[in-house]
Parts: structure tokens; C-alpha cells; sequence
């Protein structure tokens, strides 16, 4: 349960933004934790994340809260990664207010190492990037699935390819007409975004997407 309620703000444009990977609504409380969020839906090293976790004591008797706490799956070898405490901001809001939250950063340092933890700052220059404009695309065809006999022929196609080809090869494996070839991409682009295929996603997308079957 979020510890602070994210107040209306005129600077900042604030939310709610549905995951799949809660039940709940996840409050934000600026674009740039939106896109974030976004990031993390669709990372598969994440299980859950919520937004103004925790409440850190400072020194001056005030009270610090975190943007987002972020849990990770077991790794292969069976153990859970720490916990990612994290702050949200741009760059220019980090630097215009550097000494107001230099005091709150070191304490946020101090307790998420108390909890074996990591606390990190995640500006624009980690978020807005060809990843984030790929997930944008992908995110409407992850919730929209395709017939499993589509599914079935595209995905045994990619495999007489050798399981390694491009979106543009894959969809004239398939045949006909150029409107006919064209009903297949939203089922290429599904499995792409549900991860049953599998495409570099820190290179922008483009009209020949390279893609290939895991293992």
C-alpha cells in the first residue's frame, strides 16, 4: 500500500496506470515515471513494483518518500536480486534541486542498504529511449490475441526459416496477397510482445524488424 498519496500537481502531469503485473491501479506522478512504468511491465526480470513505498527519516526530523520500490523473480539460481528503491526524476530536476535532496538521497542510501537493497536514481537519459518507442508500439497488440491456428501457422513458418529471419521475409513466407500477408502483422507483432518471439528491443523498430525463436 503506497505510504503517501500523490497529490494534483499544475507542474507535473499525474495518474494512475493499469500493469499486468498488479491488480491495482499504480499512481504516478509525472510522464517520465509513467514511461518507466511502462519499462518495467514489460521487463521480465520484474514481479511487481509500487509506487511511494516507504517513508525514510531524515535528520531534521522530516520525511523522505521514494518514487517506486521494484521486486525482481528468482534468478536461475534460485535466489531473489534485491529490491530496487528507486527516484524518477529528469536530470535538469535532479541538478536545479541537488542540495534540497542531497540529504534525503543519503538517507534513502542508508535504508535501503539496511534491507539489503539498492537505492538508484532513473532520469530520462535511462528511460526515453528506443526501448521505451518499441514497448509504445508493442503494448496495444500484447493485449490483443490473435487465433491460435494464426499463431500456430506463423510461428512454424519462423521455424522451416531456421527460427532466425525478419518480419519482412517472415510475412512473404507466409503468401498471397499483399492485404493477405498484411493480416499477419498483428499476430507477428503479439508474439514479439508477449516474448514467444524474440527481436533486439534497444533497437528502434523499423520497416525489417530481424527476430528469431528462443533456444
Amino acid at each position: 500500500m503506497p505510504v503517501r498519496k500523490v497529490p494534483k500537481n499544475y507542474l507535473f502531469v499525474t495518474g494512475r496506470h493499469a500493469t499486468a503485473l498488479s491488480s491495482e491501479m499504480v499512481e504516478f506522478e509525472s510522464t517520465l515515471e509513467k514511461d518507466f512504468m511502462l519499462l518495467l511491465d514489460f521487463d521480465p526480470r520484474v514481479s511487481s513494483y509500487e509506487a511511494q513505498p516507504v517513508r525514510i527519516p531524515l535528520p531534521d526530523g522530516g520525511k523522505y518518500v521514494p518514487d517506486l520500490l521494484v521486486s525482481f523473480h528468482k534468478g536461475p539460481d534460485g535466489v531473489e536480486p534485491p529490491r530496487d528503491l528507486l527516484e524518477v526524476k529528469t536530470q535538469a530536476f535532479l541538478d536545479r534541486y541537488a542540495d534540497e535532496y542531497a540529504a534525503k538521497f543519503a538517507a534513502a542510501d542508508v535504508y535501503a542498504l539496511e534491507r539489503g537493497w539498492r537505492f538508484k536514481k532513473k532520469t530520462e537519459k535511462e528511460i526515453r529511449t528506443p526501448r521505451l518507442a518499441n514497448i509504445k508500439f508493442l503494448r496495444g497488440y500484447r493485449r490483443n490475441v490473435p487465433d491460435p491456428v494464426e499463431i500456430d501457422t506463423l510461428l512454424t513458418k519462423l521455424q522451416m526459416l531456421g527460427g532466425c529471419s525478419s518480419s519482412q521475409a517472415l510475412v512473404e513466407a507466409l503468401g498471397g496477397t499483399d492485404i493477405e500477408r498484411a493480416r499477419w502483422l498483428p499476430v507477428l507483432w503479439h508474439l514479439i510482445a508477449v516474448r514467444r518471439i524474440q527481436v533486439d528491443m534497444d533497437i528502434a523498430f523499423e520497416a525489417d524488424v530481424p527476430l528469431w525463436l528462443e533456444g
